[in-house]
């Protein structure tokens, strides 16, 4: 499973994507997968709920983006409660499991 977040200068998340199933055991009994599915999940579903503008979330099997654009100052600062919660859960599992089921890779933001 691999977890990308994009940064901006300051350190806050504009942007995350998560793919892959991580492995760890057979579909459906994999608890890593699920952790991290029920950690990205109600990351969205808080930020489309807390913000005043919904972010751009595309979810397919495997598959999920999100993305902060056309975000106000205010609602990115409301936001980075809640990625900064996930990305945090998300390498708690990636801790206790190990580095074989989840590769998370930071990369820098910028606006196009």
């Amino acid at each position: 499973m691999r977890f990308i977040i994009w940064a901006d200068e300051q350190g806050r998340i504009r942007e995350f994507e998560l793919s892959g199933h991580a492995g760890f055991a057979e579909e459906g009994q994999d608890i890593v997968c699920a952790g991290v599915s029920a950690l990205s999940i109600a990351a969205v579903n808080g930020l489309e709920h807390f913000l005043s503008v919904v972010p751009k979330a595309q979810e397919a099997d495997g598959h999920l983006t999100c993305q902060l654009d056309g975000i106000a100052e205010q609602d990115l600062e409301k936001a980075q409660w809640i990625l900064q919660t996930m990305a945090l859960g998300i390498e708690q599992i990636r801790t206790t499991y190990g580095q074989d089921y989840i590769f998370i890779d930071r990369r820098r933001w910028t606006p196009c």
